[in-house]
Parts: structure tokens; sequence; C-alpha cells
């Protein structure tokens, strides 16, 4: 077995994941769990396989990540993020594919901070005239 593998880091909001990518025969591994067991909903799971369907590299590489912080969407967002990058370590000819999809980049939205005088980051304090 060789030690060849990729490593990658995909952020979204406020979830970060490595991702290592080895040749092997298509295991995914998150934080040491089953990538099924991991992610029930069905749609985080699309959307992690995403870049490697368009690639066609399904049965190609295990998987090993590791994710930390945010929910379970902002850590699928991760995954992907940091799956599409590792890709692009690999082979470079894929990146052209990836990033036509928008895989490559970074989805900036962040949670809005809360503003001093206020219940929350748009949410007032209750108005009363009298």
């Amino acid at each position: 077995m060789s030690n060849l593998q990729y490593h990658a880091i995909g952020r979204r909001k406020e979830a970060v994941a490595r991702v290592y990518l080895r040749p092997g025969s298509g295991a995914f591994v998150v934080n040491d769990r089953p990538f099924d067991q991991y992610f029930p909903n069905d749609v985080l799971k699309m959307v992690i396989r995403q870049p490697l369907q368009l690639t066609e590299s399904t049965e190609k590489f295990d998987i090993i990540a590791r994710v930390a912080g945010g929910g379970s969407a902002g850590q699928a967002g991760a995954i992907r993020h940091g799956l599409a990058r590792a890709l692009c370590l690999f082979n470079l000819e894929l990146r052209p594919g990836l990033k036509k999809a928008g895989l490559l980049v970074r989805d900036s939205r962040m949670k809005e901070r809360k503003k001093y005088g206020q219940r929350g980051a748009r949410a007032r304090f209750q108005f009363s005239k009298r």
C-alpha cells in the first residue's frame, strides 16, 4: 500500500473540514464513523457526493474526512468544498469542470453579528409608545 494521499481543507459557515483522498475502493469515513451513519439526511449525502459524481471517481478513492464546527448542512458543504479541492490536487484537468459547477468557490455567507441596542442581528427590542 502506497502512502499516496491528497489533503485539502474545505470551509462553509462555521464548519471546517479536512479531507484526505487515498486511492481505494470507495470507502467514506467522517469523524471515524461511516458516511451514511454520520449524515442520515439524503440531501446532504447528495451534496457531498457532487464532486465525485461530476468527475466520475466515486469508486476510485477512499475518503477520510475530519469535520468540526457548525451544523450538519455547514459540515456537508465544507466536506464538498474540501473534496473538490482535493480532486484538483489529484488531477489538475478536473479543475475546469469543478469550477464551472461552482464547487471550488468558498461559500462566504456567514451568520450576521448581533448589534448592540438590538435583540439580534436585525431584530429590534419591542417598541412601546405608552
